[in-house]
C-alpha cells in the first residue's frame, strides 16, 4: 500500500510510526499506527523502524507499506541534554531556560552569576550536548558574562556552544572560544531589555543542533537520509502542535503524562487585566518538565506523595502489592486502578508547578498585588496526551480536576475550560507535520480531539 506520509517517533525505548493518506485533499486521514522497539542497543535504530512499519502493515491488513515521504521526531540517544548559564536567574538565566525547554531539551543544570569550580565540575559530569551562555541586557553588564565565557571555553568537552547574551560582547566572546579551538554560535539576546523575552531564535538554533547530535546515534544517519525534513526533539514537536492549534482554537494547555516525566505546555498571553501586576515576563508558549513525575520509571515518587496507605485505600489493593502492579502498560483492572491514581496525582502536581500565582504583598504604600509566573486564567482548552491520559480511561475527569483552585491564589484555568483528549495520541506527530501541511495537521488534530 502506498501512503502519502509516514511520521516516525523514535523514542528511547519504542519507535512508533503513523501513516497518512489524503494529504492535499479535503479529507486527510490517519490510516493507522505501528510500533517496534527502538534498537539502539542492536547498533542500528533503522531495524526498530522497519519493525514498526511491519507492525503498521499488519494493523491495516496489507502485506507491506510504501510512502512518498517521511518525517521524524526523536528522543533517542538520551534526548537533548543542555546546561544554561546566565547573569541573573530571574532574567537571562530564566529566559535561556525557557528557550531550551521550548525547543524540547532536557535541562540538566541552570546557573546564574559567575561560574564556580563546582559548577564546572558539574558540567563535566553532566556532559551536555549543548551549552547555552546568556547574560546581560544589550549594552548592559559585561564582566560576569565575559568571565563565564573564559571559564566555559576552557572546559575540556567538545560540544556546540550558543551565545545569546549582551550583543555588545558577541564579537569578543566568539574570539574567546576560537582561541581555545572551540566554536560558539551567536544568536540574538534571549533577554535584550528589561521585561522582554526573545526566545524563538534560540529555540530554532537548539533544534538545528539537536538534529546534528541525533544523527550520531547508531543508525540515525540512515534515518536522516530517509526523512524529508529536520528531525525534531519529540517534546519540541508537541510544542509545535500546541502552537499550531492555538492559532486555530485559542488559548490552551497540554498535559503529557509519561512513564518517566510529566510535561506541561501552555500557549496563552494570560489575562489583560492581570498583566499589569506581572513582576517578570512570561513567554507566550511555555513548557515545564517534571522529571520526578513519571507513572512508571518514577512511580515511587508519586506513591510517596500520595502515601501508600492512601493509594491502597483508593485502589482497594494491599499496599504490599502496589509495586508489583505498577507496569509500563497496565493490563489488569488492579494495574489500571493504580496507574489512574498515579496519573491523577502527576497531573495535579505538574499543573500546579507550571501555573503562576496571584500574591498580595505589603509595602510602604500599603497592600498591593503581583502576578508571579504563568497566568492560565484565559485557557479555554485543557488537552491530555500521552498513554496514561489517552489509554487508561477517565482522562477527561482527571483533566477536569486540574481546574480545582482550593486556596484561590493559583492562576489556573477557569471553570469553563474544556478538557479534551488526544485520542490518536499524535499531537507531536501532527506538530511536526504542521510546518509543511498546516491545514491538514489542524484537521487531523481536531479529529483526534473530537472537535
Amino acid at each position: 500500500m502506498k501512503l502519502d506520509l509516514i511520521v516516525a517517533e523514535i523514542g528511547s525505548t519504542t519507535t512508533v510510526v503513523n501513516g497518512f493518506t489524503g494529504l492535499n485533499s479535503p479529507n486527510p486521514t490517519l490510516v493507522g499506527q505501528g510500533q517496534g522497539p527502538t534498537t539502539v542497543e542492536q547498533g542500528d535504530v533503522t531495524r526498530g523502524l522497519e519493525m514498526a512499519l511491519e507492525d503498521l502493515a499488519d494493523n491495516i491488513n496489507v502485506s507491506s507499506v510504501d510512502y512518498n515521504e517521511m518525517l521524524a521526531t526523536s528522543s533517542a540517544a538520551g534526548g537533548l541534554k543542555m546546561t544554561v548559564h546566565g547573569l541573573v536567574y530571574e532574567m537571562t538565566a530564566r529566559a535561556a531556560k525557557e528557550a531550551a525547554l521550548g525547543a524540547g531539551a532536557v535541562i540538566k543544570d541552570i546557573t546564574s552569576g559567575k561560574l564556580s569550580q563546582r559548577d564546572v565540575k558539574n558540567i563535566k559530569e553532566i556532559n551536555p550536548n549543548i551549552i547555552l551562555l546568556a547574560g546581560g541586557v544589550d549594552f548592559g553588564e559585561e564582566e560576569t558574562t565575559l568571565q563565564n565565557a573564559y571559564t566555559l571555553s576552557k572546559v575540556p568537552i567538545d560540544i556546540p556552544f550558543i551565545y545569546g547574551g549582551n550583543k555588545k560582547l558577541t564579537e569578543e566572546i566568539v574570539e574567546i572560544f576560537e582561541k581555545e579551538g572551540k566554536t560558539i554560535k551567536p544568536i540574538e539576546n534571549v533577554y535584550p531589555a528589561i521585561d522582554e523575552l526573545n526566545i524563538e531564535p534560540a529555540r530554532k538554533v537548539i533544534q538545528e543542533i539537536f538534529e546534528q547530535h541525533i544523527t550520531k546515534g547508531p543508525g540515525m544517519s540512515s534515518i536522516r537520509q530517509m526523512v524529508n525534513s529536520k528531525i525534531v526533539p519529540t517534546p519540541g514537536a508537541v510544542m509545535m502542535g500546541a502552537k499550531a492549534l492555538y492559532e486555530e482554537i485559542g488559548d490552551l494547555m497540554v498535559v503529557d503524562v509519561g512513564g518517566a516525566t510529566t510535561d506541561v505546555h501552555s500557549v496563552t498571553e494570560g489575562s489583560e487585566e492581570l498583566s499589569r501586576f506581572r513582576i517578570s515576563p512570561e513567554p507566550l508558549a511555555k513548557r515545564t518538565v517534571e522529571g520526578d513525575l513519571g507513572v512508571y520509571v518514577n512511580s515511587q515518587n508519586i506513591v510517596n506523595m500520595i502515601g501508600q496507605e492512601k493509594i491502597s485505600e483508593i485502589t482497594n489493593i494491599d499496599k504490599e502489592k502496589l509495586r508489583e502492579n505498577i507496569l509500563p502498560i497496565p493490563k489488569t483492572a488492579e494495574q489500571k486502578k493504580i496507574s489512574l491514581a498515579l496519573t491523577e496525582k502527576a497531573v495535579d502536581v505538574a499543573v500546579k508547578r507550571h501555573v503562576g500565582k496571584l500574591k498580595t504583598l505589603y509595602g510602604p504604600s500599603g497592600r498591593y498585588k503581583v502576578v508571579e509566573g504563568k497566568d492560565l486564567t484565559q485557557v479555554k482548552w485543557i488537552i491530555g496526551t500521552g498513554g496514561a491520559l489517552t489509554r487508561l480511561g477517565n482522562g477527561k475527569q482527571t483533566l477536569e480536576k486540574a481546574k480545582i483552585n482550593i486556596k484561590g491564589d493559583l492562576l489556573l484555568p477557569k471553570e469553563g475550560a474544556t478538557p479534551l483528549l488526544d485520542n490518536h495520541y499524535n499531537l507531536g506527530v501532527l506538530g511536526i507535520m504542521s510546518a509543511k501541511y498546516p491545514k491538514e495537521s489542524i484537521q487531523l488534530m481536531k479529529k483526534s480531539l473530537e472537535l
